[in-house]
């Protein structure tokens, strides 16, 4: 049997380079769906994807997964302190009508 070697480019672009390209720069995909009837518009969707690493997203600003309560432990708590200074103005008021009377 002769020798067989495999042989690879060397210019191979690996899926995890590719991914490591598309989170340093980002990519943004969209596209439309559009359904008529009789020139009537039913239903518009549009849609937007962006794919980015974090660091990158916030650079271009975006940054809502931090104030976001399900993703965010940080945005839960500020939520809760929101909510209990609003319940202690409201108790505060009540006790203020209680003692008017």
């Amino acid at each position: 049997m002769p020798n067989t070697k495999m042989i690879h480019a060397n210019d191979a672009t690996n899926l995890a380079d590719i991914l490591e390209r598309v989170l340093d720069k980002g990519i943004v995909i969209a596209g439309d769906i559009k359904i008529q009837i009789a020139d009537i518009d039913l239903l518009n969707i549009k849609i937007r994807l962006l794919v980015a690493s974090v660091d990158k997203a916030m650079e271009m600003g975006i940054n809502w997964w931090q104030q976001d309560s399900y993703l965010s432990s940080k945005a839960k708590d500020n939520e809760i302190a929101k909510e209990n200074v609003l319940l202690k103005k409201r108790l505060d008021h009540l006790e203020a009508k209680i003692k008017a009377k």
